[in-house]
């Protein structure tokens, strides 16, 4: 996949220059994280005009212990439920649902090399998904709120979620399994474009 240098949304007119930090690789989006961003080879649409920043590995991770712990409550559930109450029943919904979690833990690593998002002059861009692919476009300046979550697991693993809200609940963006410096650094430079978009300036 081709790359293109970066556009500093501070700074559109000069889109190399002002990032040599990122160039050289020292930029806090890009520490830790995987380092190609997947994708169908006939997509022509990610040729945008900047660079792709993805989510670090250790989503992965922090899914599968979820997931994991998830199957695990599942099957106690099945277990007490055909014991007490003598419901052997039980054992074909709790299977149904494990098979369904194992599938999404298999197909979890490609889904998430998949995901990313790019900072582009006027907007950021969000895509995930490889057969189903969904990409959104969000404008700085309608941003109202950008928000930063971290569950339990999340905060063992170092990882965080990054939440965009705009006046229009459908182009709201989440942004999973970023590190915490990472999501540091994109709230703040969201931030600061956002408040430059609106003020006018």
């Amino acid at each position: 996949m081709t790359q293109h240098p970066e556009i500093d949304p501070l700074n559109p007119a000069n889109p190399s220059s002002a990032l040599p930090d990122r160039i050289q690789g020292a930029d806090p989006l890009d520490q830790g994280t995987y380092t190609q961003l997947r994708t169908v080879r006939s997509d022509a649409r990610l040729e945008l005009d900047g660079v792709w920043h993805q989510i670090s590995p250790r989503y992965v991770a922090s899914q599968f212990v979820q997931n994991l712990l998830f199957i695990a409550f599942i099957l106690v559930v099945a277990l007490v439920i055909s014991i007490v109450a003598e419901q052997t029943w039980a054992w074909i919904p709790a299977g149904v649902i494990t098979v369904l979690t194992l599938i999404t833990l298999i197909i979890l690593p490609r889904q998430a090399r998949a995901i990313g998002y790019m900072l582009r002059a006027d907007d950021i861009v969000f895509r995930k998904g490889i057969l189903w692919q969904r990409m959104i476009a969000v404008p700085y300046g309608r941003m109202q709120l950008v928000d930063i979550t971290q569950g339990p697991l999340d905060r063992a693993f170092g990882i965080s979620q990054l939440k965009m809200v705009t006046a229009a609940a459908t182009t709201g963006v989440q942004i999973p399994g970023l590190s915490q410096d990472a999501a540091e650094a994109l709230r703040d430079r969201l931030i600061e474009v956002a408040e430059t978009r609106r003020t006018g300036l």
